[in-house]
């Protein structure tokens, strides 16, 4: 009798601590399970934007030197615009539901790499202080994407006031540069759905074996090997960190002061 109590209370142990077991080892696995699809929900895509009007006749120029001396406070530049339209809508037809200025196509212009501003006449006022300053400026579509071609840009260097030695700008324009340009800003509604990737190259191009750009989303690295636009899905509401960084085939950052830019834009419903 003695004998079949033990043996009984050893099977139950037995099962109990079989049964626990197999219960955590289906617990992990859908926690585990959970997590996967979690981090898949929210897993960001970055894919090529391929189907724009590519523009290859159009021009921006600027009268002026390579450096232009102006007065402290509020100057106005004189673009001249060829083969291109400011104020009006690009050709959307195969475009995806993205953020697009209702004013069209228009120039923007980038100063010491701050988000850039949109004008939409050939004539932009800006407001400097004293020291030497860092203008891009290229033509854009109207849902943001930059013109790329040899003649779709501009850079100067320019000279508020009395510059003293530490107001200057060490810059190479004979160098490779990258500038920002979009995502920037609010998204709101579905402009949040698809959000567009973009940035200038001066001097330089990407490809598999040579320079290339890294993008890091909310930490998720992206190799971009070919200057175009991209397209960003996958980005939660609230703030959304971007950074963009010019590299060389080792992935070293290429020396330059815009060759690394950080941003953060916010998604709202």
């Amino acid at each position: 009798m003695k004998t079949k109590l033990i043996t009984s209370l050893f099977v139950f142990a037995f099962l109990t601590f079989a049964c626990q077991k197999e219960t955590k080892k289906t617990e992990k696995k859908e926690s585990k399970k959970e997590m996967n699809e979690t981090k898949k929900a929210q897993k960001i895509k970055l894919t090529p934007f391929t189907v724009s009007e590519k523009f290859p006749d159009a021009s921006l120029k600027l009268e002026g030197e390579e450096q232009i001396s102006l007065k402290e406070g509020e100057s106005t530049f004189k673009f001249n615009v060829k083969d291109y339209e400011l104020g009006a809508q690009t050709n959307r037809n195969k475009i995806p539901q993205i953020a697009n200025s209702d004013k069209g196509q228009h120039i923007h212009v980038i100063i010491d790499n701050e988000p850039y501003s949109a004008h939409y006449m050939p004539d932009v006022t800006k407001e400097f202080d004293k020291g030497e300053h860092v203008m891009l400026a290229f033509l854009s579509r109207s849902y943001h994407e930059s013109v790329k071609n040899d003649n779709s840009f501009l850079v100067r260097k320019l000279k508020v006031g009395d510059v003293k030695e530490d107001q200057k700008v060490d810059i190479d324009f004979d160098a490779e540069h990258m500038f920002y340009s979009r995502p920037k800003g609010t998204y709101s509604g579905k402009d949040t759905d698809k959000i567009l990737l973009d940035f200038f190259l001066v001097n330089t191009d990407l490809s598999d074996d040579g320079n290339k750009v890294l993008a890091r989303i909310n930490g998720e690295e992206f190799e971009i090997t070919k200057w175009q636009a991209f397209m960003i899905e996958g980005l939660p509401m609230g703030e959304n960190k971007i950074e963009l960084q010019l590299v060389d085939n080792d992935d070293k950052p290429i020396e330059g002061p815009y060759n690394t830019v950080k941003r953060t834009i916010t998604l709202e419903k």
